[in-house]
């Protein structure tokens, strides 16, 4: 027995109107806001919530004050921190900056085995534990260390150096940790530069170091922008390497918010330093910007 064509009962279809827009390419609006939705909650509920939370516990406890803001702005101790803070972040910056640099050149440009053994350089500190690298900075820094043994070998100093425990291990360390997200950006910007851009320079009369002044490096320049927001934002929050290979002279903000909420238990003070830092960051995020969007390079990445 079989059936015809004309006595099939109409197969009911779903519209697909609510799907796509006019175009097969474009969602609609609604499936568009049902695509985004679970993001947009997870956002709220894991980013905006505690935000809004953290600002209000700063302020509201239990009734309205500004009374920690007001401890922050005049006890020079917290003032002094909240300048360290950002001046570690400004020189661990620039640090990765200059020595990220020719990394990323070198990894954008190398082929074969060189570019497997820079790109193994790169990945695999980026894949180690933060903690770890920051024991293996205590193991070279302290004072029985590999730095110290050197030292002492060769004859450049007769008693082991104070290494471990300064603003200056604070910074080597980061600038080790850090480097990776200045170099990874940097090149990925550089690899977008094709290579006949400097040969056209040189062909007109510039140098290697003027086509690079004048081509690579302004094209490179969003690259730079996203590895120094990147550094400079993680810099300022670090807290497990200042706490484990810096001092009390290195005291940093992250450090000095985890001294409040565990040890001293002042959550509402705790707050107002994290809302203090969050604003700085904040305001830093936007002068990166605007400094840099002035540049040739940045104008063209927008």
């Amino acid at each position: 027995m079989t059936a015809t064509v004309d006595n099939l009962a109409p197969t009911p279809t779903v519209s697909a109107s609510w799907l796509f827009s006019y175009s097969a390419r474009r969602y609609s609006h609604a499936l568009t806001l049902v695509l985004v939705a679970p993001l947009m909650l997870l956002l709220a509920a894991g980013f905006l919530y505690p935000i809004g939370r953290l600002i209000s516990l700063s302020v509201m406890a239990p009734e309205f004050t500004l009374e920690y803001y007001r401890r922050i702005v005049t006890e020079p101790l917290y003032i002094d921190v909240l300048l360290r803070t950002l001046q570690t972040g400004a020189i661990v910056t620039v640090a990765s900056l200059l020595l990220g640099y020719p990394v990323a050149f070198l990894m954008a440009r190398a082929r074969g085995k060189a570019a497997m053994i820079v790109v193994a350089a790169v990945f695999v500190p980026l894949w180690t534990s933060v903690l770890v690298r920051s024991y293996a900075w205590i193991v070279l820094l302290q004072r029985n260390g590999v730095i110290n043994g050197l030292f002492i070998e060769t004859g450049v100093v007769t008693s082991p150096l104070k290494l471990l425990y300064t603003e200056g291990a604070v910074i080597l360390a980061m600038t080790h940790v850090l480097m990776p997200f200045m170099i990874l950006p940097i090149c990925n910007a550089l690899r977008t530069i094709p290579a006949e851009y400097s040969q056209a320079a040189r062909n007109l009369g510039a140098g290697p170091m003027g086509a690079f002044l004048r081509v690579t490096l302004p094209l490179s320049l969003p690259g730079i922008f996203a590895g120094c927001v990147m550094c400079f934002i993680l810099a300022i929050g670090f807290y497990i390497t200042p706490a484990l290979v810096g001092g009390p002279g290195a005291l940093m903000m992250a450090t000095l918010i985890g001294q409040q909420t565990i040890v001293l238990l002042d959550w509402p003070f705790a707050a107002a330093l994290a809302t203090v830092l969050l604003t700085t960051t904040l305001i830093f995020v936007l002068v990166f910007r605007k400094a840099l969007s002035v540049s040739k390079g940045m104008n063209s990445a927008n």
